[in-house]
């Protein structure tokens, strides 16, 4: 989410209120509650702990609100609110995604006001005007994504570093054939890694073997000569 940072709190709050009214609730996880519905039995709440906001008359009459009257509900956050529990019901309408706030034109606010906001949780600060701070998005990007570059090599050539194949962290020598074409795997070999993965270079490893950002990888072939 781009945002203005001269225009402080209003814009982020105005934005943020718009995409909660539509369902979608920005870095937070689903509630911690269990609701099953079933054909019979009537309604069975349980609490794992006390809860501070909600409790079984409430629940209930939600629930017969939303005529779920047979069902069975464990709700295992003692800090769960209605909404949460509303949420919960309306699950299939919900989306739980992860948001960067970044904040441009910072060259136009105080050092203390910028200090405070890029200390801020999800937060990155820039200015397009100067040039500041660009690369950090690019890069905070890649982290929150959980990216990683991985550069190929053929047998007697030198790496390829004009394009690198773009993997999740965690991502096995099996998924980087995947990247490359799905066949790959049928006359796999073993591959040979050079990078930050390897114990010494290169090593020779599976399709089992975890890469790690900026390895690169020759991929040895059965039927190679």
């Amino acid at each position: 989410m781009v945002l203005d940072a001269t225009k402080k709190a209003e814009q982020r709050a105005l934005l943020e209120a718009e995409l909660e009214a539509v369902g979608i609730r920005l870095n937070r996880d689903p509630p911690n509650i269990y609701l099953k519905q079933k054909k019979a039995g009537g309604m069975k709440i349980t609490f794992q702990t006390p809860p501070k906001n909600i409790d079984e008359k409430m629940l209930y009459n939600i629930l017969r609100d939303y005529k779920m009257l047979n069902c069975e509900v464990l709700v295992r956050d003692e800090n769960v609110t209605v909404d949460d529990f509303i949420d919960v019901i309306m699950k299939d309408h919900r989306k739980y995604v992860r948001c960067l706030y970044v904040y441009n034109k910072i060259d136009s606010v105080s050092m203390d006001f910028l200090d405070n906001l890029a200390r801020e949780e999800h937060t990155v600060v820039m200015s397009c005007e100067l040039d500041l701070g660009i690369q950090d998005v690019v890069d905070r990007c890649w982290k929150e994504l959980k990216l990683m570059r991985i550069y190929t090599k053929r047998k007697g050539e030198e790496p390829d570093f004009s394009e690198a194949l773009i993997v999740r962290s965690g991502a096995t020598i099996e998924d980087v054939c995947d990247q490359i074409h799905r066949t790959i795997k049928e006359s796999f070999k073993y591959a040979l890694v050079w990078g930050a993965s390897a114990k010494h270079i290169p090593q020779r490893v599976g399709l089992s073997h975890v890469v790690e950002d900026e390895d690169v990888v020759s991929i040895v072939s059965a039927f190679r000569a």
